[in-house]
C-alpha cells in the first residue's frame, strides 16, 4: 500500500495527541505494551482476537492432512501459513482502511471463538511482562491443530518500526504423526507519520518437519524502482527426497507459483480464491468477564462512534483497574494460566528447532523462548 498522507483527516482533538505520539517514536524501543497511541489509532478489538486470523481461511488448515505423501502436506502447510499471513496483516484491514493498534490484552485474558467448518480456538493472554498471548487452533475431524505463542519486540527505524516476533507455531498432523515447527517473520509498520500505516513482511521464516521437508521463506518489500507489495519466496528443501529444491514465489496477500526440478512453474494458491468464512463468537452478554469482547465493550463502541474522548476514558479506567490488581496480586509468577502451562521449550519442540538451524547454515536467528506454553485441556 503506497504511503499517503492523512494527516488531514486526523480529528482536531486528537492532533496534539498525535504530534506527542510522534515525539515518542524516535527514541522507542520495546514491547508494543508501552506504546501508547492516540485514540483515533486504535483498532476496536483485543490484540488477542487476532489469533483468529491464523484461520482466516480454515479449510486450508483442515485440509492440510489431506495430502497423499509428506511433500504434498509439507506444500499444504505452506499453503495454510501463507493464508495465515494474509488474514493477519491484510485481510483483516477492512478496504480503505489503514492499519490500527488493538487494545493490549489483560493478563489472564480469553478469546473463544470458532467456524462452520468444525474449527475452534482457545486463546489466552498468559503473561503481562512480557506480554505473551498463547492460542490453540484446532479442527478434530481432520486431526489438525496449531498451538501458537506470540510476543513482539520492537524498535523504530527511520520512519519505519520494525516488530520481531517472539515465539513459534506447532503445526500437527496427528492421523500421521507429523509435527512442523515454523519460525515467524519479522513485521515493517511503514507509514505512521503520514497517520497511514500498513504492513509489510520482512527477513526470513522457517518450517521444519518432522519428516524431513526445510523451507526458508524470504520476505521482500516494494522498493522504489521495482518489485512486489508482500512478495514472498519459499526453497523448500529435503536431504534425501529432493534433488533440488522447489521454488514456492509470489504475494502472500495474492497470487504465487511453485517450481520443481525440471518442471515449469504452476499456480500453487490464490488467497482470494475464496471467501473469508465468518468467525463465529458466542454473544457478550453469554461471554465471562474475562472475555476479550465483553472487557474492552465501551473502548470498541465508542471508538466505531468515532467518540475518542470516552474511548481513552474508558480505556484508562481498565488499564488502572489492572494496576490495582497487579498491585494487590504481587509477583506476576504465582498467576497461572486456566487453558496453559508453562515448559521448556525443547521438550516441545524436540530436535526440530535445532534441524532449522542446522539447514539454515546457522543464518536462522533464534526467536524462540526459552520457554512455551502448551494447551492443557479439552477444546
Amino acid at each position: 500500500m503506497p504511503e499517503t498522507n492523512r494527516i488531514n483527516s486526523i480529528p482536531a482533538d486528537q492532533k496534539s495527541s498525535f504530534t506527542s505520539f510522534l515525539k515518542t517514536l524516535s527514541s522507542f524501543t520495546g514491547d508494543l505494551s508501552q506504546l501508547t497511541c492516540p485514540s483515533f489509532f486504535l483498532a476496536p478489538e483485543s490484540l488477542l482476537e487476532y489469533s483468529s486470523y491464523w484461520a482466516d481461511q480454515p479449510d486450508y488448515l483442515a485440509d492440510a492432512g489431506h495430502g497423499v505423501t509428506e511433500e504434498e502436506r509439507f506444500h499444504n502447510a505452506i499453503k495454510w501459513f501463507i493464508t495465515a499471513l494474509n488474514g493477519s496483516f491484510t485481510s483483516r484491514v477492512p478496504a480503505g482502511e489503514w492499519e490500527k493498534k488493538p487494545f493490549n490484552p489483560i493478563l489472564g485474558e480469553q478469546f473463544f471463538c470458532h467456524w462452520e467448518n468444525g474449527t475452534r480456538a482457545i486463546c489466552e493472554q498468559v503473561s503481562h511482562h512480557p506480554p505473551v498471548s498463547a492460542f490453540i487452533i484446532e479442527n478434530e475431524a481432520s486431526g489438525v491443530s496449531i498451538t501458537v505463542n506470540d510476543a513482539q519486540k520492537t524498535k523504530f527505524s527511520g520512519t519505519q518500526m520494525l516488530v520481531d516476533q517472539i515465539g513459534y507455531c506447532m503445526l500437527e498432523m496427528r492421523q500421521h504423526g507429523e509435527k512442523y515447527l515454523f519460525s515467524l517473520p519479522s513485521i515493517s509498520v511503514q507509514g505512521i507519520w503520514y497517520a497511514a500505516p500498513y504492513v509489510e513482511l520482512c527477513g526470513t521464516s522457517y518450517i521444519q518437519s518432522s519428516t524431513g521437508f526445510h523451507a526458508a521463506i524470504e520476505y521482500t518489500t516494494k522498493g522504489w524502482i521495482y518489485g512486489e507489495m508482500h512478495h514472498f519466496k519459499a526453497t523448500v528443501s529435503h536431504m534425501s527426497q529432493l534433488k533440488t529444491p522447489t521454488i514456492i514465489e509470489g504475494q502472500w496477500s495474492g497470487k504465487s507459483t511453485i517450481k520443481k526440478e525440471k518442471q515449469p512453474a504452476e499456480a500453487f494458491l490464490d488467497v482470494k480464491e475464496k471467501a473469508r468464512p465468518s468467525v463465529l463468537v458466542k454473544p457478550i452478554f453469554e461471554q465471562t468477564d474475562l472475555e476479550s469482547q465483553k472487557i474492552w465493550q465501551k473502548v470498541s463502541q465508542a471508538l466505531k462512534a468515532g467518540d475518542y474522548a470516552t474511548a481513552s476514558a474508558e480505556k484508562t479506567k481498565i488499564e488502572n483497574e489492572q494496576r490495582a490488581i497487579r498491585k494487590e496480586r504481587g509477583d506476576e509468577q504465582t498467576w497461572q494460566p486456566k487453558y496453559f502451562e508453562k515448559l521448556p521449550s525443547a521438550d516441545l519442540f524436540g530436535d526440530l528447532k535445532n534441524f532449522i538451524t542446522i539447514y539454515s547454515n546457522n543464518k536462522f536467528v533464534n526467536t524462540f523462548d526459552e520457554f512455551s506454553w502448551r494447551f492443557i485441556g479439552d477444546l
